[in-house]
């Protein structure tokens, strides 16, 4: 199989530049990627089904029972550790997008952005482990702060923020600066300049920044672990009766199911308004 690609017209004609590839790569990318596609739904409509079996450890569906969910709201333990999630998550991905943003808009302007950009981008090397480790000593010894709430907000802050800076450069690094310039020479504030110009540009970026500082926060465990003192955030929880009680195995099932059945609604519809009603307007 083939490919043509006409290159301009050099002396009134056209240069052809033709090269060939396997006639099986179109064959093993859509195998491939519903191979993927299956690895990453197939686990999360098996654990929903799981969770409204009578017996899923047992790994059969049948039969059928609403009984783990009537067990879950009976049990009002997880109410804290999930409203501290979503507290921190809400926070770390405020601050994140806000943060990233300001970030991201100056490091492409900067003298040597190279040595800056890995600087920060650095925690995203580190394992969880290590840096839950270091920022323990850090806040507990060396600052004497308490371990509980605002401890787990900085740990969760200093893992998401490199993953909303990235984000945000994928924007700022591609920015046309001419429009800023013609702005300015219009004699619009800097203010008007970045609400009306590059705001909406950098929209889809700023609310994907916060996402990702969202998701990555109310997921966290590791870093959680060594900083939490005695609040417990939802993934500790869910840690913790797993590993101590099997008998809340099923429960846990039930509220994984229902922390998806209302995220990824949320996210999809996000995602759709930003990169799709947005990007046609």
């Amino acid at each position: 199989m083939s490919l043509a690609i006409d290159l301009p017209a050099k002396n009134g004609k056209a240069d052809t530049l033709g090269w060939s590839y396997w006639s099986g790569w179109k064959t093993l990318a859509k195998w491939g990627g519903l191979l993927l596609i299956a690895l990453i739904y197939f686990p999360l409509g098996w654990l929903a089904l799981m969770s409204v079996s009578e017996q899923p450890l047992s790994g059969i569906p049948f039969p059928l029972s609403l009984e783990h969910y009537a067990a879950l709201f009976e049990d009002t333990r997880w109410l804290q550790p999930f409203g501290a999630s979503i507290v921190i998550a809400t926070l770390v991905g405020l601050v994140c997008a806000t943060t990233a943003t300001l970030v991201g808009r100056a490091l492409p302007h900067a003298r040597r952005p190279g040595p800056i950009l890995l600087t920060l981008v650095l925690p995203l090397f580190v394992p969880g482990m290590s840096m839950g480790a270091a920022l323990f000593i850090f806040l507990r010894s060396f600052l004497g702060l308490k371990l509980g709430f605002w401890s787990i907000f900085l740990g969760h802050l200093v893992w998401a923020f490199p993953f909303a800076l990235l984000i945000i450069l994928v924007l700022t690094t591609r920015f046309d600066y001419r429009l800023v310039e013609a702005a300015a020479d219009l004699g619009a504030s800097r203010w008007r300049t970045f609400w009306d110009i590059e705001f909406p540009l950098l929209l889809p970026g700023i609310v994907g920044a916060g996402l990702f500082g969202f998701l990555l926060s109310f997921n966290e465990v590791l870093r959680t672990i060594f900083l939490r003192g005695t609040e417990t955030t939802m993934p500790v929880w869910n840690w913790i009766m797993a590993a101590s009680q099997q008998s809340q195995v099923p429960i846990i099932f039930a509220l994984a199911t229902i922390v998806l059945l209302v995220t990824l609604p949320l996210l999809a519809g996000a995602f759709w308004l930003l990169f799709v009603r947005l990007d046609k307007n």
